[in-house]
Order: structure tokens, then sequence, then C-alpha cells
């Protein structure tokens, strides 16, 4: 015997076996039609843009410039008081929560007394 989930009293119930492989009467549909082919025409050729679309300047010349500036300080610390900053600051917070990750570990090693 096939069973078949009843949407409609949530149960199983007996089903025929073509029912039953076939959840809540969903049927395979076979398509006799080709798919469209999506990409068959581009609908905008690359030649067609001539300028770019943003409102700026292109900086990356600059900063591959200052970047690939040997002068002994670090790739991270290049550009200046924002990098130091951000720097100390991920430091201070690794440090901190390692010492508070240490300090919580022995707590929890401990015995409370009663």
């Amino acid at each position: 015997m096939y069973y078949k989930f009843s949407g409609f009293t949530q149960k199983l119930t007996g089903a025929w076996a073509s029912n039953a492989y076939r959840p809540q009467g969903l049927k395979p549909v076979v398509s006799t039609e080709a798919p469209p082919i999506i990409f068959a025409t581009p609908t905008k050729l690359t030649s067609d843009y001539t300028s770019y679309d943003y409102a700026g300047k292109n900086k990356v010349p600059e900063l591959q410039r200052l970047f690939q500036k040997s002068d002994g300080v670090p790739i991270h610390l290049k550009r200046g008081l924002p990098d130091q900053m951000l720097y100390r600051t991920t430091m201070a917070l690794t440090v901190g929560g390692t010492i508070y990750c240490l300090i919580a570990l022995y707590l929890a090693s401990q015995p409370r007394n009663k």
C-alpha cells in the first residue's frame, strides 16, 4: 500500500501509487517548446560605452604610487594617521579580548564556594 501526506488532515492517508509519487497532486510538466536563449543578442555593445558612469577622479594611479613607495613603512600603515589609529585600536581590542578570555577561563576553572 502507498501513503501520501494529506495537506487537509495533516496526516498520512492511503493512496494509489501514481498519487503517492506526486505530492499534493503536482504532476511533472514536460515543456514541448525550447526555452528562449537569454544571451542570444546583446542589448548594448561594449563599444557604445565611451565614458564612465561615475562622477569622480580615478584615484588608482596615485594610490599605486603611494603603496609601491619603498619607505620602510608596512603596507597596512602607509596612509598615515587613520591607518595607525585603526591598527592600534585593533591591537588593543585583540589584547583586551585575549586577557578577558583568559580571566574567564581561570574563573570557570575554579570551584564555587557555597
